[in-house]
C-alpha cells in the first residue's frame, strides 16, 4: 500500500533553521512514499534551504520514493527561479492569482 503525507513548512528555509528542518523532511519522507512539501508560507529562503530542498528530491529518487513541491511562496519561486532550478526539481511553480497581476 503506498502511503502520502503532506509536510506544510511554515519557518523560513534558511541556515538558522536548516538542521532541524533536515530532520523534519527527511523523517517525514521516511514515513511515506509519496511526500507533498507546501511552502506557501515560507517568507524566506536562502541556498541552505535550496540545499535542502535538493537533498530531499535527492534522497527521494535513492529510495525509489516521490517529493513534490506542491506550493511555493514568492521567497521560494523567487530563489528557485534565480538559480535556474525549477527543472531540476520537476515541480510547477503555480502562481497563486492574487500574485499573477
Amino acid at each position: 500500500m503506498s502511503t502520502s503525507q503532506r509536510l506544510t513548512l511554515q519557518e523560513d528555509l534558511t541556515i538558522y533553521h536548516a538542521l532541524e528542518q533536515k530532520r523534519q523532511l527527511l523523517d517525514a519522507l521516511a514515513q511515506a512514499d509519496t511526500l507533498e512539501l507546501d511552502l506557501s508560507q515560507v517568507a524566506e529562503m536562502d541556498t541552505a534551504g535550496l540545499q535542502l530542498l535538493i537533498l530531499l528530491k535527492r534522497e527521494a529518487q535513492k529510495a525509489g520514493k516521490q517529493a513534490t513541491i506542491v506550493a511555493h511562496s514568492q521567497a521560494v519561486r523567487s530563489v528557485i527561479d534565480f538559480c535556474n532550478l525549477a527543472a531540476y526539481l520537476g515541480d510547477p511553480l503555480v502562481i497563486p492569482a492574487k500574485e499573477a497581476h
